[in-house]
């Protein structure tokens, strides 16, 4: 199969897809694969000033569903859901890719971070992958995929990722867990690990650039992955080729997590 021309293997999917900020985000590209392999989209954006950014992505991809998203705010993922039920009955697909840290948390190093700063990071980050989860799981009447955006500093250090390093180790965590509560319910559960990717996310990191420069140096295949690459992974993995795949943590980043 041509990723030129993808077959529609998702055709009639119903895909939720969260934390688009701009076409530069992991969130767009999963939304565009799937998109393309045939799902039908509900996109949400996180606040007003995220609206213009993310609403032409919405568009372009004829998502009929396309809401506001603050993943603190139980009201509004409940209107976000209660919205799906009401217009598709179910949900097939959905993807959390969502993460945020107060600044100074994020770049003053894991033993100088915050308590508050700590559990505003694992709330946003972690814990609303789960009230997801919790609020999906219905919808996916007769199965379905969730996915959430991990990175490889959950499980080696990467020098400034900081207090993230924790949270995505928890994210991950979760993944597997709710992987094995849902999987009788035929729902799989996975944790994507791209390679670093310029994200408006990563912009927050420390000497990200250096990180991406020593990505590519180093990745086996001799280059970074993009935004295309995570998604059509997603997609394969929420089609019935994958249907025997769940609780894993995927690494999508040309082969640098191997090396040593």
């Amino acid at each position: 199969m041509s990723l030129d021309h993808p077959q529609p293997v998702l055709q009639g999917a119903k895909a939720l897809v969260t934390g688009i900020a701009n076409e530069h985000s992991i969130a767009y590209g999963c939304a565009k694969a799937f998109r393309e392999l045939g799902a039908e989209l509900a996109i949400t954006y996180a606040d007003e000033k995220a609206k213009p950014h993310v609403e032409p992505l919405a568009t372009g991809l004829n998502a009929p569903i396309f809401m506001p998203l603050d993943a603190s705010s139980q009201e509004e993922l409940e209107a976000v859901f209660g919205r799906i039920a009401s217009e598709w009955n179910h949900l097939d697909i959905l993807v959390h890719s969502i993460a945020w840290a107060p600044k100074a948390d994020l770049q003053g190093g894991l033993l100088n971070s915050s308590s508050e700063g700590f559990g505003a990071a694992m709330d946003i980050s972690c814990h609303s992958f789960v009230r997801m989860a919790r609020l999906a799981a219905p919808l996916m009447k007769n199965g379905g995929s969730m996915f959430t955006m991990s990175y490889h500093g959950a499980n080696k250090v990467v020098p400034n990722y900081n207090l993230m390093g924790p949270v995505k180790a928890a994210l991950e965590a979760c993944a597997r867990y709710l992987a094995y509560e849902l999987g009788p319910q035929g729902i799989r559960v996975h944790a994507i690990s791209p390679g670093p990717l310029k994200t408006r996310a990563a912009s927050g990191l420390k000497d990200f650039d250096l990180l991406l420069t020593e990505a590519a140096e180093r990745a086996p295949l001799g280059e970074l992955v993009d935004i295309m690459d995570v998604g059509f992974t997603c997609a394969f993995l929420a089609t019935p080729y994958a249907r025997r795949l769940s609780g894993e943590t995927l690494y999508v980043d040309g082969g640098v997590h191997i090396m040593a």
